[in-house]
């Protein structure tokens, strides 16, 4: 089993294999032992190197029977430490070695000073290693962990390290299976099971560490397939993951498209859908708003993404989508257009997508529209491009006629030539306007006359009917190519009208919606006009209120149109320049801006108003509650008091300390309940005046239970002394603090004791009263903070159920919190959320 390590001989390369964790707990180590007792069996050579097995007991059953590589002992700061024996393992020379925990720091004075270097030498021996690590202690994820959890990592491993394994197993477990199994005992000792579970073990915090763990994975799966490709000369793409982007034109077709591309996207795991729509860069386009706005909402409920694209060249502002976003796929609707249609323009966008699609598969999909009777696109105003087409169109449209008539100039009159070249004169006028069509009528009659009017071949006309006949054409094709291009004109003022009507409609809706109408509408307005960027600012101090960025995808240019939002707030527009008639929609916009910005006004002063109707309610409810609680413990003292001061009768000794007693307890009732009532109305009036301090717990708690009524009640402080201070008050932290524990003694189970713990998360303390009572139902822990609120009492002579409902006051006026969870097991956990004094690091 052994290996020549002698200089000189080539020894290869050992194995990597690393079973990594999403979280403590989850059976890394388990999982390794397994592993190691199943090569065992196979007869391989395998050794314990290092294995820390936390005290858990099934962990430690999985060692019996593997030979175990002692320990070495170092000593640091006069405190014995165990490291593994790098030395040692190497003489051994066994197939595999277990180290656990790969990230360990080693102590300083060994050989290497992390533990992945000593693995790194194992494996240059020729030795196999099995070892472990978590999520959280990757390098590139230190500062992502540190965010979700709060508790920054001391330990990390480089990436590199773990990538260059030959083996990444996942060791997995889902949140709530893995909070069980820690409440079971069967990951850390029952004293710690709470503050774990409450602080690095949430259910957010695992499941966020989960789905790291799984990305980093499938990123290393990633890296194994293409390096699997180009090791065996695999040039095809392996379309291990769909991407399938859809074209939206604004038409009827447009869910069918969109439906058909989410099933395509759902067929493989982890298809995404993107939806995309190509604006025209200048400005109002003939896409209907309101078809738009209703695709992307359905887009949005089939999970995908919606995104607008500003190009002319709609295949080109496509493909670059596509290509951006690694698409694989690209789902286009067969065209509308009829077929005359497309015989007089040439090939379509979905053609011609097709054509540059080059490693993008192209869908293109029917549907009930298909070919019924599209129109050219009459109504848009003529590009640049348009009008040079045009151009030589008037010039080439002529002489094809002419080509094609020649041949057949003994079957044809001349009546019927001059109406076909009438008919052509009107297909340049569809196509490139009114100038186009004046040269195609010159060009015409000039080859008219020429080659089609006796004497032909030359410029003279001999019968004065021919000349006639050759101006009747002339003004003809004249008047009928200015009526087409002014019915053209029109056609784009009507569609122009219908998009601006639909577009202030969709507006509207916006304005109707809510809370997020502001960035809607500018949302709105840089995509309807094709603008780069469009920012809302306040006039007196040019502060930005909101703002939408089309970012790489948007238009490009440094055109700045501004418009007046109301009397404190302008728009400013970046882009392309807008002509006259997109400025008048633009007023329209920010008027609809103005009124979502009023009624966020009007909003925020109905929030100032609501807290004084609170306090009216409050002093009502004060009003009404206090009258008998207030009066009870008052009535008691005057009567112990009037009774001991009575002349008529003789007490004994016993009966007179209990009337005295008596009289005590009801003043100390009264004055606690007049302290509450003064601080809470304090509170409503907000004139509580705060004093805030660092505040070390383990000073304020003893203080809190001396005021308890009953002082020897079993409550029990867990690692107050290694939480940070707080800021806080602290005569009102003791307040809280006294309150929410005579709440857990109050519905705590018989005997048990009341925990107060505490533990540091971020920049903020979590202080945790915990009892193992009956428990608060989800829907009632609202209402346990509501004053006058005491769920399950049947007695009201303890007060007027303002204990929890003044601790939540008095907590958030220092800045923190305080809410209800449950506890493992049973019962309920008051969590106290306050700020942490200083700049001390977060611990675990």
């Amino acid at each position: 089993m052994s290996r020549d390590l002698t200089p000189g001989t080539l020894t290869r390369r050992g194995k990597l294999r690393v079973y990594l964790g999403s979280a403590p707990g989850v059976g890394k180590t388990y999982r390794m032992l397994d592993e190691a007792r199943r090569r065992q069996e196979r007869g391989a050579d395998v050794v314990v190197g290092y294995i820390e097995c936390h005290g858990r007991r099934h962990t430690e059953n999985m060692l019996a029977g593997l030979d175990i590589v002692p320990r070495l002992t170092r000593t640091y700061r006069e405190t014995e430490f165990q490291e593994m024996d790098l030395e040692a393992v190497l003489v051994r020379r066994p197939t595999v070695v277990l180290v656990d925990e790969l990230a360990h720091t080693n102590i300083p004075g060994g050989r290497n000073a992390k533990r992945w270097q000593d693995i790194d030498e194992l494996l240059d021996a020729g030795i196999d290693v099995i070892t472990t690590v978590n999520i959280q202690h990757l390098e590139s994820l230190n500062d992502v962990v540190q965010k979700i959890t709060g508790i920054p990592q001391r330990e990390t491993v480089p990436d590199e390290v773990v990538r260059r394994a030959d083996q990444i197993e996942l060791v997995d477990m889902a949140p709530q299976a893995l909070r069980r199994r820690m409440a079971h005992g069967n990951v850390y000792k029952a004293e710690k099971v709470d503050a774990a579970l409450s602080n690095y073990f949430r259910v957010g915090n695992l499941t966020a560490l989960r789905e790291l763990a799984l990305l980093w994975v499938a990123g290393r799966v990633d890296e194994g397939l293409r390096d699997y490709r180009a090791s065996h000369n695999i040039d095809r793409v392996w379309e291990t993951r769909e991407r399938v982007v859809v074209a939206l034109t604004g038409g009827p077709e447009g869910e069918t498209l969109i439906r058909r591309a989410a099933r395509i996207a759902d067929r493989t795991a982890g298809g995404e859908l993107l939806a995309v729509h190509v604006t025209k860069s200048d400005g109002l386009a003939g896409a209907s708003p309101g078809a738009l706005a209703q695709q992307r909402q359905l887009v949005e409920t089939l999970g995908g993404s919606y995104h607008v694209v500003v190009g002319d060249d709609i295949p080109t502002a496509l493909l670059a989508f596509a290509r951006g976003r690694d698409a694989t796929q690209l789902v286009l609707g067969t065209s509308r257009r009829g077929r005359i249609t497309r015989f007089l323009t040439g090939p379509g966008i979905g053609e011609t997508t097709v054509d540059a699609s080059e490693d993008i598969d192209v869908h293109m999909v029917t549907h009930e529209f298909t070919g019924r009777g599209r129109l050219p696109s009459l109504g848009r105003r003529h590009s640049r491009n348009r009008t040079i087409a045009g151009y030589l169109a008037g010039l080439v449209v002529p002489t094809l006629l002419t080509t094609v008539l020649s041949q057949f100039h003994t079957q044809v009159n001349l009546t019927t030539d001059a109406l076909i070249f009438q008919l052509g004169v009107v297909a340049v006028a569809l196509l490139g306007g009114a100038v186009s069509a004046l040269l195609a009528s010159l060009v015409a009659s000039l080859l008219l006359n020429y080659f089609f009017i006796p004497p032909t071949h030359t410029f003279t006309i001999g019968e004065t009917n021919n000349v006639i006949a050759l101006l009747v054409f002339a003004v003809v094709a004249l008047t009928v190519s200015t009526v087409v291009d002014h019915a053209a004109r029109l056609t784009s003022r009507a569609a122009r009208a219908t998009a601006e009507a639909e577009t202030l409609s969709t507006l509207a809706g916006s304005v109707l919606r809510g809370a997020d109408a502001v960035p809607a509408l500018l949302e709105k307005s840089r995509t309807a006009f094709a603008m780069a960027t469009v920012a809302l600012l306040d006039r007196s101090n040019g502060e930005v209120l909101a703002r939408s960025d089309a970012g790489a995808e948007g238009a490009s240019g440094e055109a700045v149109t501004e418009i007046a939002v109301g009397a404190d707030a302008v728009m400013i527009l970046t882009g392309r320049r807008l002509p006259a008639a997109d400025q008048r929609v633009l007023t329209a916009f920010a008027a609809h801006v103005a009124a979502a910005l009023e009624r966020d006004r009007l909003a925020s002063v109905a929030a100032e108003v609501e807290p004084i109707k609170a306090a009216d309610r409050m002093r009502t409810a004060l009003l009404a509650a206090v009258s008998h609680d207030l009066r009870t413990p008052l009535a008691a003292a005057l009567a112990s008091i009037g009774s001991l001061r009575s002349p008529d009768v003789e007490f004994s000794p016993e009966d007179e300390a209990e009337l005295l007693t008596m009289a005590d307890e009801s003043l100390v009732k009264l004055t606690r309940l007049v302290d509450n009532l003064l601080d809470m109305s304090r509170l409503q009036a907000g004139a509580l005046i705060l004093h805030l301090a660092p505040t070390h717990l383990e000073e304020v708690l003893p203080r809190a239970l001396d005021s308890l009524a009953d002082p020897d009640a079993p409550v029990q402080p867990l690692d107050l002394d290694t939480a940070p201070p707080v800021l806080a008050d602290p005569p009102l932290l003791e307040r809280v603090l006294a309150n929410v524990i005579t709440n857990a003694l109050r519905h705590n189970a018989p005997g048990a004791p009341v925990l107060v713990a505490a533990s540091s998360h971020q920049n903020r303390v979590e202080i945790r009263v915990i009892d193992r009572g009956p428990g608060i139902a989800p829907e009632d822990r609202d209402r346990v903070f509501l004053p006058f609120q005491r769920l399950g009492d049947t007695d009201n002579t303890t007060g007027v159920g303002l204990g929890l409902a003044l601790s939540r006051g008095l907590a958030e006026a220092m800045g923190g919190t305080l809410e209800v969870e449950d506890t493992p097991g049973g019962g309920t956990t008051m969590l106290l959320t306050l700020p942490a004094a200083g700049t001390g690091e977060p611990t675990p």
